[in-house]
């Protein structure tokens, strides 16, 4: 990078404040309206009904003989994630 590509980026410092401070209130602005969507959802009247709409199977689509030693393998992968954690 030359001085030359550094001029065409630099910005006076009152600029560059200017700059932050509007980006953190949009941060700010986007953040609240998320959390005010979530609380909304979190009171949604219906949501209780919406959830009954999940039916479950009444038959199992597949059993441990359809996929031989992979419940080996689940077990041998969480226990060397448990070594791990025990060690780091």
């Amino acid at each position: 990078m030359t001085a030359a590509h550094l001029e065409r980026v630099d910005v006076p410092l009152p600029e560059l404040i200017r700059s932050i401070d509007e980006f953190t209130a949009l941060k700010r602005q986007h953040m609240a309206t998320a959390l005010l969507t979530e609380e909304r959802h979190q009171c949604d009247p219906v949501d209780a009904r919406f959830a009954g709409l999940a039916c479950g199977c009444k038959t199992r689509l597949s059993v441990d003989d359809d996929y031989p030693g992979f419940a080996d393998w689940v077990a041998q992968q969480e226990a060397l994630n448990e070594q791990y954690r025990r060690t780091a």
